[in-house]
């Protein structure tokens, strides 16, 4: 099973609360992913709750997955999946915000430092590895002297919000490409511009 099967790791905030940050961008991502593979998500095993389909007929299998933890402590719960469905590092997608893109962008690499980001700290800690895939959604950087951390946890401005559908089903489009195509075939279809 483990050979065509990838775990997506939508990074966020659990509760409604958080629910349209920016920091939930990986949230609203795999969200659409499981529309598009029409996955309902369920409770799980793991501090998550998941959703399984295939991106094509005879495709590879996504376990999509968002945590019950908050975004500074995703380790656990990603290391606690990895091990339900037998998967190396090397099969994790995780698809997080990204300061430094600017918004409705998207870029794919492996591994890689956090640039700050606890989650993927977290993570590259609990998995032992931090040579994950990564889906990095641009979300900007704050405005005048306005403090990051502030920042991530505020909802998309007006504008933003009507682009918004655009940049998660980009970086849907994203995800599907790696776990199909592999990481160089999705740079270039992705990293082109358009």
């Amino acid at each position: 099973m483990a050979e065509n099967t990838w775990l997506v790791v939508g990074l966020g905030n659990p509760g409604p609360a958080y629910a349209r940050n920016r920091h939930n961008v990986g949230h609203m991502v795999v969200d659409e992913l499981a529309s598009r593979m029409g996955a309902g998500f369920r409770k799980h095993k793991t501090p998550a709750v998941v959703a399984e389909g295939f991106v094509a007929p005879g495709g590879p299998k996504l376990v999509l997955a968002k945590l019950n933890s908050y975004m500074n402590v995703s380790g656990g719960p990603v290391a606690a999946l990895l091990r339900f469905y037998s998967l190396d590092p090397s099969r994790l997608i995780v698809v997080h915000d990204e300061l430094d893109l600017p918004f409705d962008t998207v870029k794919l690499k492996q591994g890689g430092g956090h640039g700050g980001h606890n989650g993927l700290r977290d993570i590259a800690k609990a998995a032992d590895s931090p040579d994950f895939l990564r889906v990095r959604v641009g979300i900007g950087r704050p405005p005048g002297r306005q403090d990051a951390a502030d920042f991530v946890l505020k909802d998309f401005a007006g504008t933003e919000r009507d682009l918004l559908p655009n940049l998660v089903g980009d970086a849907a489009d994203a995800v599907a490409l790696l776990a199909t195509d592999g990481l160089q075939a999705a740079q270039l279809k992705v990293h082109s511009p358009s």
